[in-house]
């Protein structure tokens, strides 16, 4: 059944619009009668049945409340520097189906790609699009949030400041301490994570620098040499597994 997002909270009738609601008439050819899911702003999420259709909206009542949770126990924060290409697009969409609440593009020493601001926000509102559609795909109940681009060192200290936010770097220098180590050696009241993932040719010296500085943790991802598409999955993959819900590791304890 489809599920759409709407702003605001759930009532016993509520109207849809907008894009989804074109799509519903015009695409999925629905009518009086037919059933979707529902979520909200409050990840509250309801089978709801589609009443009436005009030119620009369509007229719903909720039917009922389901309980099924697919939001991680774990808040995860992706710190990606911008890679070339479209490779932000597949990771935005791969981060939300593993269950990544925000993803921060971040322009580091090494990255390729450089936009003005009227580009760096026409990229964020594709990578938005693009995580939407994939929390409607795979049934998340709250939509991740992809925050403006931002310099990768303004937001290694700002993070670093952040009391209850546990922050790794993702270095491929980094030989002693694995990603799992790191995870483990957290309390178990952690439950914010976010892992910073570096563009093709990894982070520079100055910045791997910085973040030892800051008391964030380097840790490793194996012994080979990942793309940063490739990293960044396997990153949200080992925290779920380890803390979240991928049904391994320390989730609940």
């Amino acid at each position: 059944m489809r599920r759409i997002f709407i702003p605001g909270r759930l009532q016993e009738k509520f109207y849809i619009e907008g894009p989804d609601a074109h799509h519903l008439s015009h695409v999925m050819r629905s009518k009086p009668g037919d059933r979707i899911v529902i979520a909200d702003n409050d990840g509250h999420v309801a089978e709801c049945e589609m009443t009436a259709f005009s030119a620009d909206r369509i007229e719903a009542k909720l039917v009922r409340y389901i309980n099924q949770v697919t939001e991680s126990p774990v808040e995860i924060i992706l710190a990606q520097c911008l890679p070339k290409g479209d490779k932000l697009e597949l990771i935005a969409q791969k981060a939300t189906e593993l269950g990544v609440n925000t993803l921060v593009p971040l322009v580091s020493d090494n990255c390729v790609v450089k936009y003005d601001a009227k580009k760096a926000q026409a990229k964020r509102d594709k990578w938005q699009k693009v995580a939407n559609e994939a929390g409607k795909q795979c049934s998340r109940d709250v939509l991740p949030e992809v925050q403006p681009v931002q310099a990768l060192k303004e937001w290694l200290k700002a993070a670093a400041a952040d009391d209850d936010l546990a922050v790794c770097m993702c270095y491929e220098n980094e030989e002693q301490t694995g990603m799992t180590e790191f995870l483990r050696s957290l309390p178990v009241s952690a439950r914010r994570i976010a892992a910073v993932v570096g563009p093709e040719g990894g982070f520079s010296l100055s910045e791997a620098a910085l973040a030892k500085e800051c008391g964030i943790s380097s840790v490793s991802l194996g012994p080979r040499i990942l793309r940063a598409e490739t990293a960044a999955i396997a990153a949200i993959a080992v925290i779920q597994y380890e803390k979240g819900d991928l049904g391994g590791g320390c989730a609940g304890e």
